[in-house]
């Protein structure tokens, strides 16, 4: 095969694809499977939004962290407020499990740090049961005491932002 063939040949093929993705683009879902095609009942969401059974609509919308006051595991009323979303979309989302780690500020031993972040998320964990969560969706309760901290300086806008608790979902049942 000469040079020209295989240049034709590969041109050949690269409008096939081009088309075909054309032509899928064109169907309901869009290339992605996201609703961005232009044909009636796509999903209507705007480009860009995040879809409301994702991981990321419960990580940044319903909310994924709750913080503590200094040395408490007790859940403040803002933090009932997020667990109670969580229970909420869970339960309409029941092929999720989680995982709910517990973390401390810098302060502090680490033994001691370990133990009130594992209260933290125990604390987290008994909560969503109380709310209707099914026991059996929480896989794992993680203590990382100071060894994980989302801000890092030796005053209290950072230790704030460390006294906390994640929930964690993972992609399905029996995956964590």
């Amino acid at each position: 095969m000469s040079r020209g063939e295989k240049v034709m040949g590969f041109s050949k093929l690269a409008l096939l694809l081009t088309a075909s993705l054309a032509l899928g683009a064109c169907g309901d879902k869009g290339i992605f499977g996201n609703g961005g095609g232009s044909g009636s009942g796509g999903s209507g969401e705007t480009p860009g939004t995040i879809e409301e059974s994702s991981i990321a609509y419960f990580n940044t919308t319903v909310g994924d962290t709750v913080l503590f006051p200094v040395d408490q595991a007790t859940l403040t009323d803002e933090a009932r407020a997020i667990l109670d979303a969580q229970v909420l979309w869970l339960n309409r989302h029941p092929e999720h499990t989680i995982v709910v780690e517990g973390h401390a500020d810098e302060q502090g031993t680490t033994e001691y740090n370990i133990a009130l972040s594992n209260r933290r998320a125990v604390a987290v964990k008994f909560y969503l049961i109380s709310q209707g969560l099914l026991e059996s969706r929480i896989t794992q309760v993680i203590p990382y005491g100071k060894a994980r901290p989302l801000a890092v300086c030796s005053n209290e806008s950072c230790w704030s932002k460390n006294r906390r608790a994640v929930t964690v979902v993972a992609g399905g049942m029996g995956s964590a």
